[in-house]
């Protein structure tokens, strides 16, 4: 066991997140210590703004402009990487690695875009990247995953992992009011960016399910094969059509491996969920996630996915897990991404056409006899069996609403069907498709 007692931290990025830590580690010193059998001291942090007023008192000599001085300094142990972007923060992981410092991250655009490479090096260098911040925030899935459930081949994991659009469609949900009157609000309170485009349509869910896939089943990051599809289509008359029919909307990251075909479904998209499902209960800027595994069956794990002091405390999970490490001699204790290296593989990812779930459609139609059935023959000429049929009396674009439900089908037979159903002349507006997960799915 080593006798060092004293462990150095050098952050990068005095934002909203290197704040919270800076707090976290200053205010539960004493109980950080107590736990980890030694102290976590601030050696040096960079920030553009080191005159700012952050709450928080630094030693003298610790505040630096330069990130690469907190790098070099010989009593940093473990860096934090909190700037955000992908270039700057690469490079610097990069160089922090050279260094042979420990690195924390919660930069999931960079991890999911260009991780490979970088934990790569890591091992080869024997030093820890540790990323507990970059997938929902206070939730330990990282952890869970990669060791509680280190015993189980994971089928699938579901999960609202976006607060801001979480927040967006409980507006919808409980007031009526439309996408862009929930963004503005989301916007005023702070949840959304001026440009909030990462969050609705749908990126920053998908890097942080490309890094979920990775670590559940052994795969390389497959961002750019993770179908995408954002929540500024949805509206209150779908929110409203799906409450009737006991389903909740949400954007939903869901990833499923098929172990027989060795394949995986990673897909991002808004889902209708039965209200009977636990997800359908999570509202606000909240983010939960259903893990289904061989031996635990099914669990869950819900909190706060943003926020200055849920975000440090993931942080600060991470720097005791490589303090601990460092204490009981250094190296790399825990497989990086779960697996070892040797035995990360890229598994091929199923083509969202190749898909098969429920569906909801929904159409505008003109009000005339034989609509329905001329809607209802094209689908079942390619093979889209209809659970339930529903109409309203209600304007829309010159049509009247359909509404439908289907039982299992292929994406790419559905696509097909309304490419044909759009261009009838009947129909007065460009159908709605909406992916349902039913329980049993």
């Amino acid at each position: 066991m080593s006798m060092k007692k004293d462990i150095g931290i050098g952050i990068l990025g005095l934002g909203t997140v290197g704040t919270g830590i800076a707090r976290l580690l200053t205010e539960n010193a004493d109980l950080i210590a107590r736990r980890l059998g030694a102290t976590l001291t601030i050696k040096r942090a960079a920030d553009l703004e080191i005159e700012k007023d952050r709450g928080v008192v630094f030693a003298d000599g610790v505040l630096t402009t330069d990130p690469h001085a907190v790098i070099a300094d010989p009593e940093v142990d473990i860096v934090l990487e909190l700037i955000g972007g992908k270039e700057l923060a690469l490079e610097l992981i990069h160089a922090a690695i050279d260094q042979g410092k420990h690195v924390v991250t919660a930069n999931k655009a960079m991890l999911a875009e260009k991780g490979v490479a970088l934990f790569q090096k890591a091992e080869a260098a024997n030093v820890n990247i540790a990323f507990e911040p970059s997938v929902g925030g206070c939730m330990p899935i990282v952890k869970t995953v990669r060791e509680s459930l280190v015993g189980n081949h994971i089928q699938s994991i579901c999960g609202i992992l976006n607060g801001t659009c979480n927040y967006i469609l409980s507006k919808i949900t409980e007031e009526g009011v439309p996408f862009s009157e929930a963004l503005a609000e989301a916007q005023a309170r702070g949840y959304a960016e001026a440009d909030p485009g990462l969050d609705v349509d749908g990126y920053d869910t998908a890097h942080k399910l490309a890094i979920l896939s990775a670590l559940a089943y052994g795969m390389e990051f497959n961002f750019d094969d993770i179908y995408m599809e954002g929540i500024s289509g949805i509206t209150a008359m779908d929110i409203d059509f799906a409450a009737q029919c006991g389903y909740k909307i949400k954007l939903l990251a869901i990833t499923k491996y098929d172990r027989a075909a060795d394949s995986a479904e990673v897909r991002v998209h808004p889902t209708m969920i039965p209200d009977a499902n636990p997800l359908s209960k999570v509202d606000g800027t909240l983010n939960a996630v259903t893990i289904t595994g061989d031996a635990v069956g099914d669990m869950m794990l819900y909190g706060h996915g943003a926020g200055m002091m849920p975000t440090a405390s993931a942080v600060l999970s991470d720097i005791v897990d490589i303090g601990r490490s460092i204490l009981a001699g250094g190296g790399i204790h825990v497989p990086l991404l779960s697996y070892q290296m040797e035995n990360i593989r890229r598994i091929p990812v199923r083509p969202i056409e190749e898909v098969l779930t429920h569906y909801y459609f929904r159409f505008s139609a003109l009000d005339r006899p034989g609509v329905l059935s001329k809607v209802a023959g094209i689908l079942g000429e390619h093979g889209i069996s209809i659970k339930s049929v529903h109409q309203i009396e209600l304007q829309l674009n010159g049509g009247v609403p359909i509404f439908m439900l289907t039982h299992r089908a292929r994406e790419a037979d559905v696509r097909t069907a309304l490419s044909k159903i759009a261009a009838l002349d009947v129909i007065t507006d460009e159908p709605v498709l909406i992916r349902i997960e039913e329980n049993q799915s």
